[in-house]
């Protein structure tokens, strides 16, 4: 499982398979349609349908569906203040990396479901192909540091020091921007589970 965790709340959590697991971090494959939740207001609104003053006084619950986009291989190097992603298109080709600014995962593990649990920083970096970057969800990364009572980021230096840190990487088509798991195919007998199996929404570990 796979957790995004808001002040010691689920914000949403996706269904995973392991690809690897070394010293460098840990690779994890979210399939087209894998079951996920994430969490909305009780009239089924999710954070980014409302002014983020409005999402903060209002009640939430965890609304279960599927993952819709494409299918994504995400990267959680040991240590590391963000995540590397990388997108396909339509015919399963590399499209493009995605860097996602959070805070280091820190893993459970309660038997017949395991997971990493680590706080998304919301502000993020595409980089294209050709090494070129943008940064990506400013307006909303400086929309919510308006609310520093309410907001998870306390440290905005820090996240921007981070983003300009792997930027620099990218921009050096250093790993993992050097080509790595780019062409990565799952294996035809990796299968979709229909739910998210029980204990999904297990207590926050961060």
């Amino acid at each position: 499982m796979h957790r995004n965790v808001r002040h010691g709340r689920i914000g949403w959590v996706r269904a995973a398979r392991v690809v690897l697991d070394d010293d460098r971090g840990l690779l994890l494959w979210v399939a087209r349609h894998s079951p996920v939740a994430h969490e909305v207001t009780e009239a089924g609104l999710g954070m980014r349908a409302m002014p983020f003053a409005e999402w903060i006084t209002s009640s939430h619950r965890l609304a279960r569906g599927r993952w819709n986009g494409p299918p994504v291989l995400k990267f959680l190097p040991t240590g590391a203040s963000h995540s590397v992603w990388w997108f396909r298109d339509a015919r399963g080709r590399h499209s493009n990396w995605y860097v996602n600014l959070e805070e280091p995962g820190v893993r459970w593990d309660d038997g017949p479901v395991a997971g990493v649990d680590m706080v998304d920083q919301d502000l993020d970096v595409v980089v294209r192909p050709d090494h070129s970057w943008e940064w990506k969800d400013e307006e909303e990364f400086l929309e919510r540091l308006a609310f520093p009572d309410d907001y998870w980021v306390a440290d905005e230096k820090a996240v921007r020091a981070e983003g300009e840190r792997v930027i620099a990487l990218a921009e050096a088509g250093a790993f993992p921007f050097d080509g790595t798991w780019c062409d990565f195919t799952p294996p035809v007998e990796w299968d979709v589970p229909d739910e998210l199996p029980p204990g999904w929404d297990r207590p926050p570990v961060r």
